[in-house]
């Protein structure tokens, strides 16, 4: 009896308790969000629009940022989504209150058509007669790339900084040797030479086809990053490529002296001429205001009666109804709660995909179709919209695309891993009993016979015939056509357009002002924004941060880091699932 009486005063107790930090936690989460909500932005009348790439992570749609006792400390950037951070650029350019921007690039990530749009948008902020005045400590292509549009450039007079300037590059990597080592076969079945994302498992160097697309594609991305900077500081494509090839860009003076900044500067000097810009006298009478600031006061609106939507299809394409990636069921849903809804009048389908799942993109390929038979859709580029990303959204009205978006792609694999040596090297047998001549195949214990590669084979080319003869249909291209230029080559966004691909080279809102003008619209008065699906909220968002997997892997600290996240992407639960994905993530940091 007494040890029933314990027990249950322990179990009381451990309610009391847990009731008592779950209050807590209430407690600071309405704290914080009443200090957030308490702290809007008030633009004083001599402003300096602040855009500080080290606090803010450009993304594809904001999310709600968390409380800091919640974040646990982490670094935690400010996601301003690229659409408002268009409009808030474009707001500056007209709003008195801005004199003109300071920007500081150093800290930048991201991709690049992301840069690419957000640059644009700059260029834009220039027209109006306002300057940008950028500075910079640590000078690398990306965060260069972004300078180069401002209309004067300072680099620190300190030495001493993380001078990458050299020029863009990708790495491959091959497994097959330590894969050997530990007795894994991996059974790569594919079509399209050039779909390289199992090459890696089976190979221990690039094919020349993977070479020769991985080369053009750098290149492509180069001609537009290096010829924006070139065309921005009145030099020549040769003698940019010269000063990157023979490393003359090491310290601070090399930048003014090879005319690609126009004077050194240390802090103080620095503050002088932000006064001198602001024409004002002190230090203290400079009024920075920060642009997540800005973005959050001036460029978020509401929905109206007339809405041109945009649909953010942001992640790896996944099957299911998880609320993060591209989950196929989730976002069926949402697409046809846009098209029963009477206020939408046209689409723009925001792809920043490599691909994934194939019966998952073919369920959200089906969806959109039937959005697009009711109301006008319009494809945007971000950048990726490769294999799968490209297969939900080839077949829009008009397609538009960053010159750096990385896309097509079109092709399919399947990947399925045997551990048969594995268990002879730790002495383990294993021995299967099934019913029919193939049960065992998906077992993973052994290779497959000839009979089964053929299967897998014949599922593997249904797929990309269907992949091909789908585009052929929606571009207005022969199978052939298509085929000469699909085999899983991906290609930048620039030569894409000359191959047939897509449309026409632009930015999300180009792509917003074309779906309206299809709805009828002739003027952005006339109509308003609406995003779906609706950001994650904080919850949404503290249950993703406590599921992820941060556990550190073999990978944790290697230039093999970078593979932790796509292969954490492709784990599945059924062996024969078939993908449509780019072999590769790319990023700015």
């Amino acid at each position: 009896m007494k040890e029933f009486v314990r027990t249950m005063l322990a179990v009381i107790a451990g309610v009391v308790v847990l009731k008592i930090i779950g209050f807590l936690f209430f407690l600071f989460f309405v704290g914080s969000m009443a200090v957030s909500s308490s702290s809007k932005t008030v633009m004083p009348r001599n402003g300096i629009l602040d855009i500080n790439m080290a606090d803010i992570t450009l993304s594809e749609q904001a999310a709600d940022d968390m409380p800091a006792f919640a974040a646990g400390g982490m670094d935690t950037r400010t996601s301003v989504g690229i659409w408002d951070a268009v409009k808030a650029i474009e707001t500056a350019a007209n709003d008195p209150a801005v004199k003109f921007i300071f920007l500081r690039p150093d800290g930048v990530e991201g991709g690049f058509a992301t840069l690419e749009e957000f640059r644009i948008a700059l260029e834009e902020f220039r027209t109006s007669g306002k300057p940008i005045i950028a500075f910079t400590e640590n000078p690398g292509t990306g965060s260069y790339y972004l300078s180069s549009v401002a209309d004067k450039i300072y680099v620190t007079a300190y030495h001493g900084g993380n001078t990458d300037f050299v020029g863009l590059s990708g790495r491959m990597i091959f497994l097959k040797d330590i894969l050997d080592k530990l007795g894994v076969n991996y059974q790569l079945i594919r079509h399209g030479k050039y779909k390289s994302a199992g090459e890696m498992y089976i190979k221990n160097a690039p094919s020349a086809e993977n070479m020769e697309q991985n080369k053009v594609m750098i290149e492509s991305i180069w001609k537009v990053v290096g010829g924006s900077i070139a065309k921005s500081r009145g030099i020549t494509m040769d003698r940019l490529n010269d000063l990157v090839d023979n490393l003359r860009l090491n310290f601070p003076e090399d930048f003014v002296q090879t005319g690609l900044a126009d004077a050194v500067m240390t802090r103080q000097e620095l503050i002088g001429k932000l006064c001198e810009q602001a024409m004002v006298e002190d230090e203290k009478d400079l009024h920075l205001v920060a642009f997540s600031k800005y973005v959050e006061a001036k460029a978020v609106s509401l929905p109206g009666k007339n809405n041109v939507a945009i649909f953010f299809a942001d992640g790896d394409i996944v099957d299911g109804d998880d609320y993060t990636g591209i989950a196929a069921d989730r976002f069926v849903q949402e697409i046809d709660l846009l098209r029963k809804d009477k206020s939408v009048k046209a689409v723009v389908l925001r792809v920043n995909s490599p691909g994934g799942s194939v019966i998952a993109s073919e369920k959200i390929k089906a969806a959109l179709d039937q959005l697009n038979e009711e109301k006008p859709v319009v494809a945007s580029y971000g950048n990726y919209a490769a294999s799968g990303g490209y297969w939900i959204s080839n077949g829009c009205r008009k397609i538009y695309t960053n010159a750096s978006t990385l896309t097509g792609s079109i092709g399919v694999f399947s990947m399925i891993p045997e551990f048969s040596k594995t268990m002879r090297k730790v002495g383990v047998n294993m021995v299967s009993v099934g019913s029919n001549a193939h049960s065992d195949m998906y077992s993973l214990t052994r290779p497959f016979d000839a009979a089964e590669l053929s299967y897998l084979q014949a599922s593997v080319e249904d797929i990309y015939e269907r992949f091909v003869g789908m585009v052929a249909e929606n571009r207005n291209m022969t199978v052939d056509q298509v085929d000469n230029i699909a085999q899983g080559r991906v290609w930048a966004g620039s030569d894409a357009l000359e191959i047939g691909i897509v449309d026409e080279i632009g930015t999300l809102s180009d792509a917003v002002v074309y779906a309206a003008s299809l709805a009828g619209f002739d003027e952005p008065s006339q109509y308003k924004i609406k995003t779906s699906p609706a950001p994650l909220g904080f919850m949404e968002q503290l249950m993703m941060s406590l599921n992820k997997d941060d556990t550190p892997t073999i990978l944790t600290g290697t230039p093999l880091e970078c593979m932790t996240d796509i292969l954490r992407s492709m784990q599945t639960d059924t062996p024969t699932e078939v993908y449509a994905r780019m072999p590769y993530d790319i990023e700015i940091r």
